[in-house]
């Protein structure tokens, strides 16, 4: 069945969205894991369990982990930008060169 409707462009994500949304997936992340450390190094030091005490361990671990991905993902990205910003200098000069020697056509 057809529909007389426009068909409605799909909205790109902006970078700032796009950069809030990973900040906040990271964000809850970082909290599940220090979360679960807390509560299983706490199991395990009240029951003497060593194993919780090192599963605990290991989630502050992926926790440190999730925030130093999170920092190098942002300063490849601030990279990524900055080559953007930098090409783009470097087309609107080639362009203003060729408009001056009249060599758009």
């Amino acid at each position: 069945m057809t529909s007389d409707a426009p068909a409605r462009p799909s909205t790109p994500k902006t970078p700032s969205r796009t950069l809030t949304t990973v900040r906040t997936l990271t964000t809850v992340a970082v909290g599940f894991l220090l979360l679960d450390a807390v509560l299983l190094g706490y199991s395990g030091l009240a029951l003497g369990r060593r194993w919780l005490v090192v599963w605990g361990v290991v989630c502050f671990f992926a926790a440190i982990l999730v925030v130093l991905g999170w920092r190098r993902y942002r300063r490849d990205l601030s990279d990524i930008e900055r080559g953007q910003r930098e090409m783009l200098a470097e087309v609107e000069s080639i362009r203003q060169l060729l408009h001056s020697k009249k060599l758009h056509d």
